[in-house]
């Protein structure tokens, strides 16, 4: 039996970081699209927060828009860090790693 694919698949998969639609802060869960204070309720303040810059978006009336997106920090967490993705101070994106 040929364990190369197996090897392969495992390395792939161990290594690259989760995306997920939820982040679970003990029992409360925040969702993608939630206010950055809803965050700080649930969750309490992250390890830390950087901003990363500034993007550039369209409103439902076409009109432009500069907003901050910051990325913040939660953990260790069980060997877990999370990190938050905001923009305009809403959750867009949230992806865990193993330790960093």
């Amino acid at each position: 039996m040929n364990r190369m694919p197996w090897l392969l698949l495992g390395l792939l998969l161990g290594g690259a970081a989760e995306a997920s639609s939820t982040y679970r802060c003990g029992s409360r869960l925040v969702s993608l699209d939630a206010p950055s204070m809803e965050v700080v309720d649930k969750c309490g303040e992250p390890r830390q927060r950087t901003t990363v810059g500034y993007r550039e978006i369209v409103d439902d009336y076409g009109f432009r828009h500069e907003v901050a997106v910051e990325e913040w920090v939660y953990g260790p967490n069980h060997g877990m860090y999370h990190y938050l993705r905001f923009e305009g101070n809403r959750l867009r994106a949230i992806d865990s790693q193993r330790g960093r």
